[in-house]
């Protein structure tokens, strides 16, 4: 049991995720009083003070009763190229503790007190507010604590975006479409999705309120400019190839396919790809899929829940180049159960010869929500060294097929506090990957489980507008959602 009490401050959020970072399988609790404290486990004690004009941040570590250690950070001290007292004060707050437990506990902490799933984020802002290369990596390194590797990675990052994120515009709007349907569901899934087998009877009415749900859209947008495209899942091609058509030639018809500067589809998983389905997304210029493997270990497909093995990744890749697909995204997870650096090896070795034009590397998350979560003992996961090791395999692969980190974002209890990066070709990024994960562009979704997100950037704020996440609350109730975001973007 981890105790944390709190003094003069109550950055509670904060602190819990980056003690966490340190103990992970741990429960962390809050006291309100220090005499709650039983003296067993460890107490976190960070108390914010005042002597004469200077503020410190201290934290004073007890095991079992006994003191420790203890750290103190002067607030004034701290260079993050602005005047924010409060960004200051929290930063403070969190170096100390950091640096406390760094000191009695044996943890790799790559992203330092990073906790925030969007670090680059943090980049454009410096950027945005022409700090120079040389200081934006002594901030990342020196107050956030990065790792050098990662802070220069999103630093590289953020360069990369900027050319296809700004100049920032209100009117300038993404559309996502949420297909939540799925032939079974992976251990380590905790998105909002449907066994196709169950609700298949619903495909129907799930497409028709889909497009219904569009038109609304294009209602509420009107004089503002679509971007980009994106339809996920769920898996859209587990649907019958027409109805997914027919979302895409809606889409077409209400938007005006010359006004879509990019348009993906997932088409996901092998075990869905067909001719049929390859020809009809081809045909409709469908300018970017996905054929996402995880791993290229049948041992571990069959693990997961995959219905499908290595040799069906390779058919269905080829057989959408041969189509004539230009840009094919593939997906890996490091972390799977039972894989460790020989597994990773092999999937890279397999993928090396597809070379695709787009690399997702994730490393695997707990999520609550996923089957892994409740089951994780049965399963034999790779500790952080490991991980960190296939992580770096998964970098000299991509650098050997001349693939370039250009999106990151990272996940609550991700393993090993690491994070997952986007790759890709020289001009083959995904615009839509950027804009949904810097948070720099309205996205307007529509679909079971789907979250639009209203931008603000004369305040860089977002308005979230969730759908519900069950399908039929979702066609039941379609009208109280556009309602819901017709609201939103009058705010």
């Amino acid at each position: 049991m981890v105790y944390v009490f709190l003094g003069g401050h109550d950055f509670k959020y904060d602190l819990f995720e980056l003690t966490r970072v340190f103990f992970p399988n741990e429960e962390i609790l809050f006291l309100e009083d220090k005499k709650e404290y039983n003296e067993e486990g460890y107490l976190i004690e960070s108390i914010l003070h005042k002597e004469g004009n200077k503020i410190y941040a201290k934290t004073t570590l007890y095991l079992n009763g006994v003191f420790y250690i203890d750290k103190t950070e002067n607030i004034n001290d701290i260079d993050i190229g602005k005047n924010s007292m409060e960004k200051s004060i929290k930063i403070g707050i969190k170096k100390s503790i950091y640096e406390a437990l760094l000191s009695i506990i044996d943890r790799k902490v790559p992203w330092g007190i990073l906790t925030g799933i969007r670090p680059v984020k943090i980049v454009h802002d410096f950027l945005d507010r022409e700090i120079n290369q040389e200081k934006i990596l002594n901030i990342l390194v020196k107050e956030y604590k990065l790792h050098p590797h990662k802070a220069e990675l999103i630093l590289n990052i953020g360069k990369k975006q900027r050319q296809y994120i700004y100049p920032l515009n209100r009117d300038k709007f993404s559309l996502y479409v949420s297909i939540p349907f799925c032939p079974t569901r992976c251990i380590y899934c905790s998105f909002p999705s449907v066994p196709i087998n169950i609700y298949k009877n619903l495909i129907e009415d799930y497409k028709d309120k889909v497009i219904y749900e569009i038109k609304k859209v294009k209602e509420l947008m009107e004089g503002k400019i679509i971007n980009t495209v994106y339809i996920g899942g769920g898996t859209p091609t587990a649907i019958p190839s027409r109805d997914l058509e027919e979302i895409i030639e809606a889409i077409y018809l209400t938007f005006g396919k010359e006004n879509i500067r990019e348009f993906t589809v997932e088409a996901g998983r092998p075990d869905t790809i067909t001719q049929e389905i390859l020809t009809m997304l081809n045909r409709n210029n469908i300018d970017r899929i996905s054929i996402n493997p995880q791993t290229m270990n049948d041992k571990t497909l069959k693990l997961i829940g995959r219905k499908h093995n290595s040799e069906d990744i390779k058919r269905a890749y080829y057989l959408a180049k041969e189509i004539g697909f230009k840009v094919i995204n593939m997906d890996l997870i490091v972390g799977l159960p039972s894989e460790g650096k020989n597994e990773i090896i092999k999937t890279l070795m397999e993928i090396e010869k597809l070379n695709p034009e787009n690399l997702t590397v994730h490393t695997l998350a707990i999520k609550r929500g996923s089957k892994f979560k409740e089951t994780i003992d049965e399963y034999s996961i790779e500790d952080q060294n490991i991980i960190e090791e296939m992580i770096q395999e998964t970098v000299n692969f991509a650098d050997r097929m001349y693939l370039e980190p250009y999106y990151l974002y990272r996940q609550k209890q991700i393993l090993g506090n690491f994070e997952n990066v986007g790759y890709s070709k020289e001009g083959m990024e995904c615009i839509y990957n950027m804009a949904i994960m810097e948070e720099k562009e309205t996205i307007m979704a529509v679909g079971m489980g789907s979250v639009s997100k209203i931008f603000f950037p004369q305040e860089n704020r977002i308005e979230r507008v969730p759908n519900f996440k069950d399908l039929k609350e979702y066609l039941g109730r379609t009208e109280e959602l556009i309602k819901r975001k017709k609201k939103a973007l009058i705010l």
